[in-house]
């Protein structure tokens, strides 16, 4: 059944990376993320137990730090501590990276270190905990606590951001009134929002990673290096653009790759590996699309860029599918016949409310009202697919929807069977993204404060109180 009401249309450039619409249709509060560093207060939610200091360093070779950064980005913040310490780079680990105009707490591995050895390093605060077995990993990261300033907002900010936590209230099964409770803040429950991949995942000025996957699904490597090589954004600077324009006319007539070596920047260190390949190889331009040196080509950038490539598309794909269930009018925080479901993560930090996609269930017509019950406690979570080669696609309409996302973009699940770094089993993806909202004013700027899960983005709950584009958040 479609929504009563229609609903916002989402920023262009949002939906160019799947998000379609805002669930809320309060106006938006306006204003700027990130004037300063302590606007955006990061914390890890640690799933991750470290011995004493005193345990053996034998047998426990990794020193555990709690670290604090100011203005610090997670991997600048590595190497400088890499290089302080005189150790290898791989001897630092952690288990979510971080952005860098944020004030960020979290956890690092530091491998055959001693405590008394920690340097003094400008902007950063380093507690020793503990000792580990092993080093940090992404499995060891729960989800994140944030603490967000918006600056600059309208006056009726405090209004605005009322009526919009009673939508996403509504939204996320609570169904409770926000009220606003003088300046000070706002009393809310469980707020909830389509668990959206946000923009940060396909490129913030240039939205292409996605489409270089999809590409490499079809098995058109071709497209796939033209695209991540050439293909102008007019958010990119002057030298970029003509760089790129470059590139396009190589594919398009000449196949003059030394020439494009020579427009190219040096910034544009990953885009100069893949042209210097075709020109090792004297590529023609009309080479067959699925051949081998255009795939050898794309594989002269890092293996986790050829991983994300892959993973924005599957990404892209999750978000067209969520923004189809939500223009019909599907619920979002219970299952109708035909979907999948997992249960809740059972060993979650009590803030979060942690989906476990390992344990997946069909719901048919006879088990709605029982599981219903369950995403009502917060122990079972409504899913969609993030499409791969063992990915088994819903039935009824949420199937109907699957299929339909796929079709369009000329896709299947066997399509990902791919070599090397490009291969990718799937898995599937919780589609309501709940988390308890506390709201407070700094002269009268509102300040968020929430807890995630991993792999979910505190932008795509920000945007239905900004209502701003991608760039502005």
């Amino acid at each position: 059944m479609p929504p009563s009401t229609p609903l916002r249309e989402a920023h262009p450039a949002e939906r160019a990376a799947g998000i379609d619409h805002y669930v809320s249709d309060a106006d938006g509060i306006g204003g700027r993320l990130r004037e300063s560093p302590e606007d955006f207060r990061v914390r890890e939610l640690e799933a991750f137990e470290p011995e004493p200091l005193g345990a053996d360093p034998g047998s426990y070779p990794e020193l555990v730090v709690r670290v604090t950064l100011r203005d610090w980005d997670t991997n600048d913040f590595a190497r400088r501590i890499s290089d302080a310490l005189q150790i290898s780079r791989e001897r630092v680990s952690w288990a979510g990276t971080k952005d860098k105009r944020a004030v960020t707490t979290q956890l690092f591995t530091l491998r055959e270190v001693d405590p008394d050895d920690l340097p003094e390093i400008r902007g950063a605060e380093i507690e020793p905990l503990g000792r580990a077995g092993r080093g940090l990993s992404f499995g060891d990261l729960a989800g994140n606590a944030f603490e967000i300033r918006v600056a600059e907002t309208v006056p009726e900010a405090p209004e605005r951001v009322a009526d919009a936590v009673s939508d996403l209230r509504a939204f996320g099964g609570d169904g409770g009134k926000a009220t606003v409770s003088g300046p000070d803040g706002i009393d809310a429950a469980a707020v909830g929002v389509p668990n959206y991949f946000g923009q940060q995942r396909f490129g913030s000025r240039r939205p292409v990673t996605h489409r270089v996957g999809l590409a490499v699904v079809r098995e058109d490597f071709r497209e796939a290096v033209r695209l991540y090589a050439g293909n102008p954004a007019e958010t990119e600077p002057d030298d970029t653009r003509a760089a790129r324009d470059r590139v396009d006319a190589a594919f398009d007539t000449d196949g003059d790759w030394e020439a494009c070596l020579d427009a190219i920047p040096g910034k544009l260190r990953f885009e100069r590996s893949m042209v210097h390949r075709l020109a090792e190889r004297g590529v023609a331009p009309d080479a067959p699309p699925d051949g081998e040196d255009w795939r050898h080509a794309l594989e002269a950038v890092p293996s986790n860029l050829q991983r994300l490539f892959v993973n924005a598309a599957q990404s892209f794909l999750f978000n067209r599918i969520v923004s189809e269930r939500l223009r019909r009018g599907l619920p979002f925080d219970r299952p109708v016949a035909g979907d999948v479901v997992c249960f809740a993560d059972g060993d979650a930090p009590d803030e979060l409310y942690a989906p476990d996609t390992d344990r997946l269930q069909r719901v048919d017509e006879d088990r709605v009202s029982v599981v219903t019950r369950h995403c009502e406690r917060g122990r079972a979570f409504v899913t969609a697919p993030l499409v791969g080669t063992e990915t088994e696609l819903g039935d009824g309409e949420p199937g109907e929807i699957e299929r339909e996302i796929l079709a369009a973009a000329g896709v299947e699940p066997g399509d990902f069977a791919l070599p090397g770094e490009f291969d990718s089993s799937g898995t599937r993806r919780a589609i309501l993204l709940r988390s308890d909202l506390d709201v407070t004013f700094d002269d009268g700027d509102p300040r968020f404060a929430f807890a995630l899960p991993s792999g979910s983005y505190a932008t795509v709950l920000l945007r239905e109180f900004t209502k701003s584009g991608p760039l502005d958040l």
